[in-house]
């Protein structure tokens, strides 16, 4: 099926690395008690020495540790590839979804172990709990009472509703789109309870609201700020009033966000840090030193760091790398539309009147030999070490949804590589070592975001790409403005204003249903949605759309693991 001619150059299955800054000079502990005891806590400075006292309850049988709001004092986290928005429905970019997330929040959340979590509201609608209707057409949402937004207003399902029609507006150009596919409406049946509809039965009801891509904002904010006018709300859309545990106080675009402790949040012992900065800017190895070495920040994100570095780093002892397997995979995504610049408006825009070919990358022949080309297993020795995996795999987890059939790009293989091209007529006429596709030379422009690992990578697959008579020019983008959602700028990974791009991308929870939906050709990124689908390649295929739609009303988890494979 022509599903099968789409080819992303998966690289590799990447850890979350994370880093915690530890505290050498400070002494906690903590005790399992039967009564109400006092924790004491010991806190040595230069100049003196301070003791804090925790009340430690049972409850239900089980200790917990209550703390004053805002104990911890300031966090400080590096996000090197800084926030350029705090409305995570304008971006795609990991970097402005998380750190919105603090702020706003969704219905239900996803916690580390996949499982769906009530979070916004009383409990998450099943069948059983009659929440979800017998014939999967509809989900009932039950909100929290007495949950406020940062400036003292009750959140109701009016907000929600708002949320709903805020995305589904085509106007606009939702990043989360996908979270939405087949709500044909939602409303408000009280003040706390919010109805779903799907156009038809929807076996896997939890996208809409659902994670940090997809949080409620509010109605009384950002009324005016729907459809054309969302990007033109810069009050709106870098200062945010949500229900999370942090408000802004400061954000400064591509650079820094300080949050304050919510005053209002629902939980009064928390958030335990009255103060979180989100530092950008640098790159992934200042990064890893600010915590590692220096012990300037508490806490840095997405250290892709060459290993040996980072081990030198970490015997410093001022803190640890902390990592582990998920879904996210490092890839070189294919532009299926011409990027030259000579088309003006044109240029790598989609539309289904004009698809606006590549005029070499749209060959299936030379997709693939680029791909032979590729020595995955070199590319992670070097780049990532332990914290990297090869695959070929877009959707390398959980498990059951992991294909096999893509395996054939685990091992370079130039001479098949270079057999394909021949066989396809794809050669060199000119003898200057370049060779030609229907006269136009093989000459890919390779971008990504700056940081030591990546130029590494483009370095080391240009050098692959010449044995097989591709010659490639790398160019890196600051990952602040790459990541971004400006749509005035001609640098972000959804512009896609080069051949092949490389990044990584994930998805959250253990079901990929709204990230496969993301290469259908309703998702596919150009002006008419300013450039936020997540369809980044271009890729549209009408038998791709149709797994999609199989999928959504699919219920056996077999079944759904077997359309996943056939996407992938």
């Amino acid at each position: 099926m022509k599903h099968k001619n789409l080819i992303l150059f998966t690289l590799l299955a990447l850890v979350s690395l994370l880093i915690a800054a530890c505290q050498p000079q400070t002494v906690e502990v903590t005790r399992v008690v039967e009564q109400e005891v006092e924790v004491t806590r010991v806190v040595e400075s230069e100049t003196e020495v301070q003791v804090e006292v925790t009340r430690v309850v049972e409850v239900e049988g089980e200790a917990e540790v209550i703390t004053q709001r805002g104990a911890g004092g300031t966090l400080n986290i590096l996000y090197w590839q800084a926030a350029s928005t705090m409305n995570p429905y304008l971006s795609g970019g990991t970097k402005d979804i998380e750190a919105a997330s603090v702020v706003l929040e969704p219905l239900a959340r996803y916690d580390e172990n996949g499982n769906l979590v009530a979070w916004l509201v009383e409990e998450i609608p099943t069948v059983d709990n009659g929440g979800v209707s017998e014939d999967l057409t509809s989900i009932t949402w039950k909100l929290k009472e007495g949950i406020l937004w940062s400036d003292g207003t009750p959140l109701t399902a009016e907000d929600v509703v708002f949320t709903g029609e805020y995305c589904l507006n085509e106007e606009m150009g939702c990043n989360a789109a996908t979270n939405f596919d087949g709500v044909v409406s939602v409303e408000a049946v009280d003040d706390l309870t919010v109805m779903i509809t799907f156009a038809e039965p929807k076996p896997f009801p939890y996208a809409a609201f659902v994670g940090a891509e997809a949080p409620i904002i509010q109605k009384a904010q950002f009324e005016n700020c729907t459809g054309a006018a969302a990007q033109e709300c810069t009050e709106q859309n870098f200062n945010p009033i949500g229900t999370g545990p942090y408000v802004v106080r400061e954000f400064r675009a591509n650079d820094v966000v300080v949050f304050d402790a919510n005053e209002n949040y629902r939980d009064p012992n928390k958030p335990y840090f009255s103060e979180l900065v989100f530092k950008g800017g640098g790159d992934a190895t200042s990064a890893a030193r600010a915590v590692l070495e220096t012990g300037e920040a508490d806490y840095a994100w997405n250290l892709q760091v060459e290993p040996e570095i980072l081990t030198q780093m970490e015997l410093a002892g001022n803190g640890k790398v902390v990592s582990s397997f998920g879904t996210s995979v490092e890839r070189l995504m294919v532009n299926f539309t011409n990027p030259d610049p000579a088309l003006g408006d044109r240029r790598s825009e989609w539309t289904e009147d004009d698809p606006n070919p590549h005029p070499f990358l749209s060959d299936l022949a030379v997709r693939q030999a680029l791909s032979l080309a590729i020595d995955r297993g070199i590319l992670t020795q070097v780049g990532y070490g332990q914290a990297g995996q090869p695959t070929c795999n877009v959707l390398p987890a959980p498990a059951i949804y992991a294909s096999t059939a893509n395996d054939g790009c685990l091992i370079q293989n130039i001479e098949e590589a270079n057999r394909i091209l021949d066989e396809a007529g794809v050669v060199d006429t000119d003898g200057d070592g370049i060779r030609e596709k229907d006269g136009v030379p093989l000459v890919i422009l390779y971008q990504t975001s700056t940081n030591s690992v990546r130029q590494g990578t483009q370095a080391l697959v240009k050098q692959m790409w010449d044995q097989i008579g591709v010659e490639t020019e790398l160019r890196n983008i600051d990952s602040a403005v790459f990541f971004g959602g400006d749509p005035a700028s001609p640098d972000t990974y959804g512009k896609f204003f080069a051949d092949i791009q490389m990044y990584t991308n994930n998805f959250s929870g253990t079901d990929p249903e709204a990230y496969m939906s993301n290469w259908q050709c309703s998702e596919i990124a150009r002006a008419e949605n300013q450039w936020l689908g997540n369809n980044i390649p271009r890729y549209c295929n009408p038998d791709y759309d149709a797994l999609v739609a199989e999928m959504s009303q699919t219920a056996a988890l077999e079944e759904r693991a077997a359309l996943a494979k056939q996407m992938n």
